[in-house]
């Protein structure tokens, strides 16, 4: 169901999430504050948080998961690149470009539009329609492997071992400048960033904890080629991390000094790949491991890099 309200003039300064509480018959308040955390409920185009006061004049916006928002989300049949695949996961090799999930204004095109093409009965597995399957995210122009669930019970079990933190994600991404050193780790905490609410930043007083390790793998001229290993999964987390320790990733455009961005044309998108997934399986306990060669863009972008050295 889709959200257009406008908050009228003569109603006091009121809390978002009881703002769609009182507006749409069809919603809980809980499920609207975890669809406002989410990003699916926006204030003059912008995510808030539950308790965020709307004020008279302005403009709520978005999507509220029901019958009709699954009525919305249509299969496509769009190739998928199938790691593994039994009775309770997927293991894909995502394709840079793809959006994981649909969103307002971007319900087409998706992973999920490509599972429920592939799997028609992925369409019950979670609570949000616009998210069946899904155990976790990569950003649209990252690259590699993601695990989905074809079962609730494999849904539920998965997100619990991502939020205890005992998958291991590794990945592969392109740096610009020389590091120090051959391996570290960064520890810095990350939230939304205080103006521009779509990017995430270092944030010491409210962040969230974050930590990346990583290895250098190979150094060029001005660029290196570093696997980093995930020890938290905060959104843009290694875009976020690199960028703030002076080397932002190769094609990143959004988290790159503005003096660089020209410069960055060599590369079509920003050089991450998810490499390595290791986790449980939700059934058997057995440990599993999977692996992902680079996509060509990403290849192409270390030759030239080979190249300039």
């Amino acid at each position: 169901m889709k959200v257009n309200i406008t908050i009228p003039e003569d109603l006091k300064p009121t809390r978002l999430d009881t703002i769609i509480f009182n507006f749409i018959n069809a919603c809980s308040r809980s499920r609207a504050a975890k669809l406002i955390r989410a990003g699916d409920i926006l204030v003059n185009n912008e995510k808030k948080k539950p308790g965020f006061r709307v004020k008279p004049g302005d403009f709520v916006t978005g999507v509220i998961p029901g019958s009709d928002t699954v009525n919305m989300i249509l299969p496509e049949k769009i190739h998928l690149d199938i790691e593994f695949e039994d009775d309770q996961i997927m293991v894909i090799n995502k394709k840079p470009g793809m959006v994981v999930h649909p969103a307002p204004g971007n319900l087409t095109g998706t992973l999920v539009n490509a599972l429920l093409f592939h799997e028609p009965k992925i369409k019950w597995v979670g609570e949000d329609p616009l998210r069946c399957g899904i155990v976790h995210r990569l950003d649209k122009d990252t690259s590699g492997l993601i695990v989905v669930a074809k079962k609730k019970r494999a849904l539920d079990f998965l997100q619990k071992e991502f939020k205890q933190r005992r998958v291991q994600k590794k990945y592969l991404a392109l740096v610009s400048g020389n590091l120090l050193d051959d391996q570290s780790e960064i520890n810095l905490p990350i939230g939304r960033h205080p103006k521009k609410r779509k990017m995430m930043a270092i944030d010491h007083e409210n962040g969230k904890y974050a930590r990346t390790c990583w290895k250098l793998k190979k150094q060029f001229k001005t660029a290196c080629l570093v696997e980093a290993l995930l020890k938290t999964g905060r959104t843009h987390q290694i875009r976020v991390h690199f960028y703030a320790m002076g080397h932002p990733l190769i094609g990143d455009h959004v988290y790159q000094y503005r003096r660089y961005r020209k410069k960055q044309s060599i590369a079509p998108r920003q050089m991450l790949h998810s490499w390595q997934l290791a986790f449980r399986h939700p059934y058997s306990g057995k440990k599993m491991f999977f692996k992902a060669e680079l996509p060509k863009d990403f290849l192409q972008t270390k030759l030239l890099l080979e190249s300039l050295s």
